[in-house]
């Protein structure tokens, strides 16, 4: 899925509320990115789901909750209304701990974790445009998912910065930091992987 700008304005929440859902769009900045055919991959959507299922199960009878795309994360710089927020993004896999950030718009603040699956066409847009917007908001934990190169990229938010990632290998188990009792255990998530 390749990312395009739309344009080169200047657009706000209040008006990607008016565009029309042909397009997957995210706003960074202000800058309208948007996501063109094809879309992704069976295995990135495979591996989205099986994600989700495991995070899900881990979570059961606990206050989080676990989201997939498209859902729209809006991430304000500080107070402002929705409608002049200017960053809206669409993770592909988060976690939110405070039901008071849902709304039914999708959420309004930082998640308490997410990961992105990369794709050829889309993995510089994830680690070096929405990487720092996810350490301004203060996402505690950003996982990049690497399925071809079966790495792992995992930032943690310390002093109100991203460090240098931990690369893992996706094997054995992973457990997420900023959302205790939540691990992926990575032999059984790919195998079920067609």
């Amino acid at each position: 899925m390749a990312l395009t700008q739309r344009d080169r304005q200047h657009h706000t929440y209040g008006e990607y509320l008016t565009w029309s859902d042909d397009h997957r769009e995210e706003l960074i900045d202000g800058v309208a990115y948007v996501r063109e055919p094809p879309a992704p991959s069976p295995t990135h959507q495979e591996l989205v789901g099986e994600l989700h299922h495991e995070i899900r199960g881990a979570l059961e009878g606990k206050p989080c909750r676990v989201y997939i795309a498209p859902l729209d994360v809006r991430l304000p710089k500080s107070d402002e209304a929705d409608e002049k927020i200017d960053t809206v993004v669409q993770p592909d896999v988060f976690i939110v701990c405070d039901r008071r950030k849902i709304d039914q718009r999708g959420m309004r603040g930082a998640p308490d974790w997410l990961a992105e699956v990369l794709s050829p066409s889309t993995a510089s847009h994830d680690q070096i445009i929405k990487v720092p917007v996810y350490e301004r908001a203060g996402v505690p934990e950003v996982w990049l998912i690497h399925p071809t190169d079966r790495t792992l990229a995992i930032y943690r938010l310390e002093d109100g910065r991203y460090g240098r990632p931990t690369i893992l290998e996706l094997k054995g188990q992973t457990a997420l930091t900023a959302v205790p009792g939540v691990s992926i255990d990575w032999d059984r998530l790919l195998s079920q992987l067609g």
